[in-house]
Formats: C-alpha cells, sequence, structure tokens
C-alpha cells in the first residue's frame, strides 16, 4: 500500500504545480495571485496543515477591496465544490473555517453570501466521498463532518447577530452580558437552541484512528474546540440569564428550555471524550444540572395548579351553563 500512496502523492503534487503555473498564466493580472494564494493553501498533501504563513496570505485579502475578497471566497468555494480530493477539502473547509474565526468583516461578510440564500448544508458536502484509496475515504467521514461544523458555526453567528470569535475580551463579555438580559424570552430561547445545535454538530466527530496519525485532523480539532469553549461560554450566559427569568416563561417557553438542556448533558460525555485535555468546564454542566431540577419542579407545580383551578372552576362553570339554559326556557306571561 506504499507505493500507491506514494504514487497519489507525486501525483497530487503535480496538480498543485500545474494548477499554479495555469492561475499565474491564464488568470487576469488582478486575480492572478488571489488563485494562487487560495491553490496554496489548499494543496494534496494529505498529512500536513496549511502553514500558518499561507492561511495569513488568503485572510490578507480580506485587507483590500471588495472585489479582491470577493475573488477570493470564489476561488475558494470554486476550489473545494470541485475537488474529489480529500485532502484539499479538508483544508478548504479549514481555511474557510480560519476566515470565520479571524478573517477581515469583508471577507466573512461575502461568505455570508456565498449563497445569498445562506441556510442550512449551502457548503454541500453532506454527500461528499474520495473512493481513491482506504484513507482518502476514511478521511472523507472528516470532512463530511467538518463542513456540518462550519456550517452551524455560520447558522450560530447569525442567530446571535454575531460572529463566536468576536466574544473575547472583558468589556465585550459585559456588553454581551447586558444585551443578552434585553432579548425577549422566544428569542433568548432561538439563540440557545442554535448555540445547542453547534455542540451537537461537534458531537458527531468520526471514531477514526485518523486523529492520532494525522496532523491536518489534529488541527482540524484543535480550531473546533477553541470554538466548543467559546460555545460553552455563550451557553453559560443564556441558561444563567433564563434561570434568572424561570418564573416569566409560560408552560410552552418551559418545555423549550427544558428539551435544550436535556439535548446538552446527552453530549457531556462525548466532548468529554474528544476534548479530553480541555478545562471541562464543571460550572456550566452543575448550571444546566440546576436549571433542569427547576424547570422539572416548576412544570410540575404549575400542573398541578392548572388541574387545581380546572377542578375548582368546573361546578361553577356548570352551574353558570345551567342558569343560562333555565333563563331561556323562562315562559312569560301573555299581556292582554
Amino acid at each position: 500500500m506504499g507505493r500507491p500512496t506514494k504514487l497519489k502523492d507525486l501525483i497530487g503534487f503535480l496538480k498543485d504545480k500545474a494548477s499554479i503555473i495555469k492561475a499565474s498564466l491564464l488568470s487576469k493580472h488582478n486575480t492572478s495571485s488571489i488563485h494562487v494564494a487560495v491553490l496554496r493553501a489548499t494543496t494534496h498533501d494529505r498529512a500536513a496543515p496549511p502553514p500558518e504563513y499561507r492561511i495569513t496570505a488568503v485572510l490578507s485579502l480580506g485587507h483590500g477591496t471588495r472585489a479582491t475578497a470577493c475573488a477570493c471566497i470564489e476561488g475558494l468555494m470554486d476550489r473545494l465544490h470541485n475537488t474529489r480530493n480529500a485532502s484539499v477539502a479538508l483544508k478548504c473547509l479549514f481555511t474557510i473555517h480560519n476566515i470565520v474565526r479571524r478573517g477581515s468583516f469583508i471577507l466573512k461578510d461575502q461568505l455570508s453570501f456565498c449563497p445569498s440564500s445562506g441556510g442550512h448544508n449551502f457548503l454541500n458536502l453532506s454527500v461528499f466521498r474520495d473512493g481513491s484509496d482506504v484513507d482518502s475515504l476514511e478521511l472523507s467521514l472528516w470532512v463530511r463532518w467538518y463542513a456540518g461544523v462550519v456550517e452551524q458555526n455560520l447558522i450560530v453567528s447569525r442567530a446571535l447577530g454575531y460572529y463566536l470569535s468576536s466574544t473575547s475580551g472583558p468589556s465585550k463579555n459585559h456588553k454581551r452580558e447586558d444585551n443578552i438580559s434585553m432579548l425577549l424570552n422566544l428569542d433568548l430561547l432561538a439563540q440557545t437552541n442554535a448555540l445547542v445545535g453547534m455542540v451537537e454538530e461537534i458531537c458527531r466527530v468520526p471514531d477514526s484512528l485518523h486523529l492520532q496519525r494525522n496532523d491536518l485532523v489534529y488541527e482540524v480539532v484543535r480550531l473546533v474546540g477553541e470554538d466548543y469553549r467559546l460555545v460553552q461560554y455563550e451557553i453559560f450566559l443564556r441558561v444563567k440569564d433564563l434561570q434568572d427569568r424561570m418564573g416569566s416563561l409560560n408552560l410552552g417557553e418551559a418545555a423549550d428550555f427544558l428539551w435544550g438542556l436535556k439535548r446538552l448533558e446527552n453530549c457531556k460525555e462525548r466532548t468529554a471524550e474528544l476534548f479530553a485535555n480541555r478545562k471541562r468546564n464543571d460550572a456550566l454542566w452543575e448550571l444546566i444540572s440546576e436549571a433542569k431540577e427547576g424547570l422539572v419542579t416548576m412544570k410540575e407545580s404549575r400542573e398541578k395548579r392548572l388541574l387545581t383551578i380546572g377542578m375548582r372552576d368546573e361546578p361553577s362553570e356548570l352551574n353558570s351553563f345551567q342558569g343560562r339554559n333555565r333563563w331561556v326556557v323562562t315562559v312569560m306571561p301573555v299581556q292582554r
């Protein structure tokens, strides 16, 4: 199996060289450097992640004109959708993820309109499959999973109104808490559900040995781990706020909140396995458990109260109904 792998790597290397030469010679002068930057960040090398300076070169394209940023995103998405190579696809996603996390506003803005409709699965990689060899088949699992995580990251950003990577800094954190406290219950629950959806997407990580032997996959998981840390913080703020306003939740909102907490608890074990070396954030899980118990107690109390009110009101409603009937059948005397 070693010889076919080396042959495939050589073919990939030659393809990269040919693509760079073609982009340099045939592209317009103002776009050739953009295409070359994208190609160099998304090579066929299956084991190594894109070097930092290659990612930086792509990110720097967001500091020029809007046309430059648009050409960068178009080139990256074309590369992603036209390749059948798992390594190239994974590196395209890795580059897109870095744009979401570290790119300029203009780059992120162009990405959010690709396609203009947005929505779930816009990266369109749910059926991606590189069947050229066993390793590529296994790496295809990571492509499909990573695409789902990046998509959910953008869905969360639309729900929150800002990107997850913009949550750092004490002053920003205080502003974030103030904004959350002003949200309506329904809006706050919608944001919480989007964040829970991202945790669930992360938990769909493949059971694969690639994590131990592939530096590219390792870097992907590391970056997703940083997102998970930010998601934990955002969830903590919202669960805490919803817990404080629990008395104002109606039964439907309380049921929605409780369902979200249960979904989160179902992810606890899987995230602990995936991010074994990271802080477990016990405070979050304790808050979730405490809020869930409070919701269950509140729900049972309200249901008992409604049942009691219903039993108490039933005779009076029956008497009222009977009284109305008696009034209808009363015979009035005829005046002569």
